[in-house]
């Protein structure tokens, strides 16, 4: 959230910033509310002084008369105190709704059409005969399964089988290995459920409730993303600072309500309720996020480098950033047989956006006061588009797929996907 100072002196800029977010910020009623909040507060700190020297003129005359008065005062301060606390709830619910501001950087544009590509990495392959999409292949070779899984769970649900499933597995494996072992990460197994809390300190909660799953009669949630349960792992700390930047990764399954995902990717192996997703995530300093969002943006790229997968790195523009995100990537896979790319791993920074809702506090020194930590996350990447990648860059003419070489040794030494 943006602190109520800051947008005491800044309205005008949080104003237009959720503008070109093309979010509503209730920036006027925020102000409104913030000075009657004040105002009741300071009539009753005046009605508490002025009840102060009169218990003094009363102790001091022992003036019975004085004791009506006494009363008055008490019930008129409790009266005001009651109102400001009404009012400061009303108040910092409506801070919970202001999007974020975003950085100078950032593309100014309203829909994906405004992103810009800021780099790619290789070149489209060359299969030399009509590619077949992810879906087409998994189905033929027996390792996705749509329709059984629509019949247990309902649409946007699938089953991996066979290699597929260990095609999988060996990612996570591969992926995990390498931001833990070269990376620097520290790996996290999570909860898979959390509070309201939890979400809220992520900015989930509020505006994002229809987008999750909730369980039925508990303060319980299903994750998106381990995002929610690491970057909460240090809510409610204040850290020390030399300890900064924090790594975390974090493999877990995901879960979305897709609201708002009507008629889109309704086939294959794309826009799923449940997924699986590799998480990267970091509490850094003040001073050093926006090198730190640049560092973990290269950890998930080099990982799409190994895999020999054709990407680009798209600078999302603030009418597509998200509503919480100061500046955010998306690194977007080429599938050949779907002819377009695939967003793998969105990376986002958020400076103490999301700190200050879980607050997250550091000190920089014994010193020093302690100030609001910057979080940022990434997908180190995402499984089900990676995996439409993989299929789709490594399938061969007759409907087999080779294995990456660097999957290989996760695949129990398989080469190929689909030979007998």
């Amino acid at each position: 959230m943006l602190s109520l100072e800051f947008l005491r002196k800044n309205p005008d800029a949080v104003k237009r910033a959720a503008q070109l977010k093309g979010e509503p910020a209730p920036v006027d009623d925020i102000l409104r509310l913030d000075e009657a909040w004040r105002g009741h507060l300071h009539k009753a700190e005046t009605v508490k002084a002025e009840q102060n020297e009169l218990s003094k003129e009363f102790a001091r005359t022992r003036d019975e008369a004085l004791k009506d008065r006494l009363r008055q005062m008490a019930d008129t301060a409790k009266s005001e105190l009651s109102v400001a606390d009404a009012v400061k709830r009303e108040l910092d619910d409506l801070l919970m709704r202001v999007p974020n501001v975003f950085h100078e950087s950032v593309p100014i544009g309203e829909t994906e059409a405004d992103n810009v590509v800021t780099r790619d990495w290789g070149s489209k392959p060359e299969l030399g005969f009509a590619p077949r999409t992810h879906y087409d292949l998994g189905e033929a070779l027996g390792i996705m399964d749509f329709e059984h899984a629509a019949r247990i769970a309902g649409s946007r649900f699938a089953f991996l089988i066979g290699d597929g499933a260990r095609l999988e597995r060996a990612l996570v494996q591969f992926m995990l290995d390498v931001h833990t072992r070269e990376h620097g990460y520290v790996e996290l197994w999570t909860p898979m459920l959390v509070n309201s809390a939890s979400m809220t300190g992520t900015a989930n909660l509020p505006k994002f409730a229809d987008q999750l799953f909730k369980i039925e009669d508990r303060d319980l949630w299903l994750i998106p993303t381990a995002e929610v349960p690491v970057t909460n792992f240090h809510r409610e700390e204040i850290l020390d600072g030399e300890r900064l930047p924090l790594k975390y990764v974090s493999y877990a399954p995901s879960w979305r309500t897709e609201a708002g995902a009507a008629g889109k990717d309704t086939r294959g192996f794309i826009r799923m309720h449940q997924f699986s997703k590799v998480e990267l995530v970091k509490v850094t300093s003040a001073e050093t996020s926006l090198e730190e969002f640049e560092k973990l943006t290269r950890d998930a790229e080099d990982i799409l480098q190994r895999l020999g997968l054709h990407y680009q790195v798209m600078a999302m523009c603030s009418g597509d950033m998200g509503f919480a995100q100061y500046k955010k990537y998306d690194l977007n896979a080429w599938a050949p047989g779907l002819d377009r790319y695939l967003e793998v791993s969105s990376c986002s920074t958020f400076n103490d956006f999301q700190a200050m809702r879980a607050n997250i506090r550091y000190r920089a020194g014994r010193r020093t006061p302690p100030r609001f930590a910057h979080t940022i996350n990434g997908s180190g990447l995402a499984l089900p588009r990676t995996i439409d990648a993989i299929m789709e860059t490594y399938q061969r003419a007759d409907g087999m797929i080779t294995v990456p070489d660097v999957l290989k040794p996760y695949m129990g030494g398989v080469e190929l996907i689909g030979a007998r």
